[in-house]
Order: C-alpha cells, then sequence, then structure tokens
C-alpha cells in the first residue's frame, strides 16, 4: 500500500465523548446483529473501571448472559478498552426491551453474586490471580441505579459528532 492511506471513521468514534452519559446505547446494527454500548463510566472524567474489577465483572457478566433464555441470542460480552463500558453483542432476536432487562438482570446478579467466580481457576483464565468481586459488585449496583427507568427510547445516542 504504501504511502498515505484512507480508512472510514468507524461508528464509535463518531460519538461526541465529552458528551455522552452512563447508560445503554446501540452502537451498531450489523445484518441481525446489535451491539450495545453499555457505558458503565462517563469518559474522559478519570474514573475508569479498574482491571480486577472488569475482569470478575467480564466474568460473571457473560456466565449470566450465556445462561439466561437469550444464550442463543449471545454473540460476545466484552470490555472496552478505554475501560469505560462493556459491548455486548445479540441477535436482533433479542427485542430493545429485553437487551435492557437482560443487562439489568444480569446486574442484578452480580452486585448479589456470592461465592466462587465462574471461570477464574488457573487452568480456565488467562490471568486468575486479578480479580476483585467487591469491586465489581459495586459497579453493577451503580449502573443498576443508572438504568432502573431506561426505555428503548433512551437507546440513541444523543451525540453525534
Amino acid at each position: 500500500m504504501g504511502g498515505k492511506s484512507f480508512m472510514e471513521r468507524i461508528a464509535s468514534f463518531s460519538v461526541d465523548h465529552d458528551r455522552l452519559e452512563k447508560g445503554m446505547y446501540i452502537s451498531r446494527v450489523d445484518g441481525d446483529v446489535v451491539t450495545y454500548d453499555v457505558r458503565m463510566k462517563k469518559p474522559n472524567e478519570g474514573d475508569y473501571l479498574a482491571y480486577a474489577a472488569m475482569h470478575t465483572f467480564e466474568h460473571l457478566f457473560a456466565t449470566y448472559v450465556r445462561n439466561s433464555e437469550w444464550k442463543d441470542s449471545v454473540i460476545y460480552i466484552g470490555p472496552m478498552g478505554c475501560r469505560t463500558g462493556f459491548y455486548m453483542l445479540l441477535r436482533n432476536s433479542v427485542s430493545k426491551d429485553d437487551a435492557i432487562i437482560l443487562v439489568k438482570d444480569a446486574f442484578g446478579f452480580i452486585t448479589n453474586f456470592e461465592g466462587a467466580i465462574p471461570g477464574a481457576a488457573r487452568k480456565e483464565c488467562g490471568n486468575y490471580l486479578e480479580h476483585d468481586l467487591d469491586g465489581a459488585k459495586c459497579t453493577a449496583e451503580d449502573m443498576l441505579i443508572v438504568l432502573q427507568n431506561w426505555t428503548k427510547e433512551k437507546l440513541n445516542y444523543e451525540y453525534q459528532k
């Protein structure tokens, strides 16, 4: 290729992160897959998900949704590199209302979780020593307050660049 190359700006970079608030949004739709932006921290404010808590949150969030009634529609659950939230990819067979309920139920599960973290044994996890259940619970509890009255009408980003 050499020289200058042109790449299209990806959709998630066209959202004004300085105005983005905590919540749940539809990031993109690709065919029958909907990518949800579950924004757990206000971007660029210096308060980010701690690695150990985010890691535990990922284990619990993924375990819950992959055991839910929508398990066959779950494509992916994973943290954002900026540590301000998670992406959840679902088939569009899950309604927007049900996606919100699924996230709220998963966060309720995390808030109340006790016991061994699923998939956190050395043979199951590539970083089994870095977990923080209490941190994951605090994050889930905070997000339950944010999402308490969330509706499908609020799933659209308000701020596009």
